[in-house]
């Protein structure tokens, strides 16, 4: 098999396995235990994992906090802020586009009493700042823009819209699931307030993500969505995942990896499968995308069917892995633009670390057999 969907998970990397497996073993104690030697050296290994996390994304250890992975933190942060600031207002402000990790959250929150607002995109999925800067009132408490889109790779401008956000006096909330470890990300130069973040997306365990809070100016707080241990500081109780938050910390620190040479294939395999046929085009900005990922509609061609003519041999998406259930078209691409033809053609290949230049040569030639053949 060649796997091109790195987007939806990514391996563990040998280096991330080594990391963790003695805290399945012969250190497995509960960073919660103060009593004794191995709560001591579990809670030393989470310490330490914070710390080189925090040195990574260039904010304070004290403003990362663990939970079971991005969907979490999404929820965490976006439910946690609402609950304790909607005493000020009930407008959150989102696009369109988003992960459905923050769209069915706002959803749910819709029913509490929440207002939100959904913000466009044009075709080449970025967002209108003029339009966005408008959308916001007085009632607005919160801003919620990802970093990076899982479907396309398009890249928001995320400094921009931070810097509008503490204009207008409102909170930023920026999933990062796709950009963390593919892009550098620096909270003490961008007007992040909360930040979500994920294990498995950078070459570490699934069942661990994390979330940026920031401490000061603006100082970040919220309600926890659940209660136990008091763990996290009370903003997350439950049990530490030792050996995910050690996987993870070492997966950060694979970063940054041969993001160019990743690239120099993505370019070579979208090249070759846009000359097979006119009419064939990347959706999305082509410019300002992650470095690995190529959203390509084959206009006239059903993508389904291409995919089972090779999905025994190939690993690629037609969306986001946790839309991959439901019948329709993407509705990122929807936000995009309407153009059936286009919409039903539409593949998306992410490529990682371990992609290879055989592989690409192999994916291109079957692609170029099946896409014949339909």
């Amino acid at each position: 098999m060649i796997y091109l969907d790195y987007n939806a998970t990514t391996p563990c990397a040998p280096e991330v396995v080594e990391a963790m497996l003695p805290y399945f073993t012969q250190k497995f104690g509960n960073a919660g235990s103060v009593t004794h030697a191995m709560g001591w050296t579990a809670q030393e290994a989470v310490k330490n994992a914070r710390a080189n996390i925090a040195d990574h994304l260039q904010c304070e250890a004290e403003e990362i906090y663990f939970t079971s992975g991005a969907t979490e933190s999404c929820n965490l942060a976006i439910q946690g802020i609402y609950n304790l600031y909607n005493i000020k207002g009930r407008e959150i402000i989102c696009c369109t586009t988003e992960h459905k990790a923050v769209l069915d959250t706002y959803h749910f929150l819709e029913q509490q009493g929440a207002i939100v607002r959904h913000i466009g995109v044009d075709e080449a999925g970025h967002i209108d700042l003029e339009a966005l800067e408008q959308a916001i009132t007085d009632n607005t408490i919160l801003l919620s823009i990802m970093f990076a889109n899982n479907e396309t790779g398009v890249i928001h401008d995320i400094r921009s819209i931070g810097e509008l956000a503490r204009k207008k006096g409102v909170l930023f909330f920026c999933d990062a699931t796709q950009a963390v470890g593919k892009l550098p990300v620096s909270l003490s130069e961008l007007p992040i307030d909360a930040m979500a973040f994920s294990g498995h997306k950078l070459y570490g365990p699934k069942g661990i993500g994390g979330l940026f809070l920031r401490r000061k100016k603006p100082r970040v707080s919220l309600q926890p969505l659940f209660y136990g241990g008091g763990q996290e500081r009370n903003r997350r109780s439950g049990t530490l995942n030792v050996p995910g938050i050690v996987g993870m910390s070492k997966a950060f620190s694979l970063f940054p990896d041969n993001q160019a040479a990743i690239a120099a294939l993505r370019d070579r395999l979208e090249a070759a499968l846009l000359a097979i046929r006119p009419g064939f085009m990347v959706n999305g900005d082509t410019r300002q995308r992650l470095p690995h990922v190529t959203n390509i509609a084959f206009c006239g061609v059903k993508a389904e069917k291409l995919l089972s003519r090779v999905n025994h041999e190939l690993c690629f998406s037609l969306g986001s892995a946790c839309t991959a259930a439901q019948q329709g078209p993407s509705h990122v691409l929807q936000s995009m633009f309407d153009d059936a033809r286009r919409l039903e053609g539409s593949v998306r290949f992410s490529l990682g670390r371990y992609t290879t230049g055989s592989e690409i040569t192999e994916t291109i030639t079957l692609l170029r057999k099946a896409l014949n053949n339909l």
